[in-house]
C-alpha cells in the first residue's frame, strides 16, 4: 500500500489581517505571503467544504474583504 502523502504546511499568516482590505490588494498580499490559491467569493456563496492546503478564501462585498478563512 502506498504511503499517504503529507500536504504542505500553510503559510504562517493570520486570516484576520485581510478583513477590511481591498480585495485585489488582499489577494496580492496573500500570494506574496505564500498562499498558492486565493479564492474570492460573494457573501452567501454556496461552496464545497473540502479543505485544500495552501488556499485562502475571501468573502468579498463591494470590493472589500469581509471574512477570510483557510482551506
Amino acid at each position: 500500500m502506498a504511503p499517504i502523502p503529507t500536504p504542505p504546511a500553510d503559510p504562517q499568516d493570520s486570516p484576520d489581517t485581510y478583513v477590511g482590505l481591498d480585495a485585489e490588494q488582499a489577494e496580492r498580499q496573500a500570494h506574496g505571503r505564500g498562499w498558492s490559491t486565493v479564492r474570492q467569493l460573494p457573501p452567501g456563496a454556496i461552496i464545497t467544504m473540502e479543505y485544500r492546503s495552501g488556499r485562502l478564501n475571501f468573502e468579498v462585498a463591494d470590493g472589500t474583504v469581509t471574512r477570510c478563512w483557510k482551506g
